[in-house]
């Protein structure tokens, strides 16, 4: 039986893939300019979901999409990327 994750943990694990990958700024600039329309943006992500969950896992990709509802949630995955990137150096 697999654990739901906590919004906390879902933004550390995306942060952590960003800054794995080498993408943090690109980014940080991306959600920079992004974050004010997240709403939208989540509700698109439920809109598409159906075609798109048959190639991820659609647990995880409806936790994302009701997580980026909230600014606030962007935001503190903003803040997350930032802390990576700053041990980084």
């Amino acid at each position: 039986m697999s654990r739901t994750k906590s919004n906390n943990e879902i933004i550390m694990d995306i942060a952590k893939r960003i800054h794995h990958h080498g993408l943090s700024i690109p980014a940080i600039f991306f959600l920079e300019m992004v974050k004010y329309l997240s709403f939208f943006g989540s509700q698109l992500l439920i809109f598409f979901g159906p075609i798109l969950t048959v190639f991820i896992q659609s647990h995880l990709y409806y936790q994302v999409a009701e997580l980026l509802e909230d600014k606030k949630n962007v935001e503190l995955l903003l803040l997350e990327i930032e802390k990576y990137a700053k041990y980084e150096k």
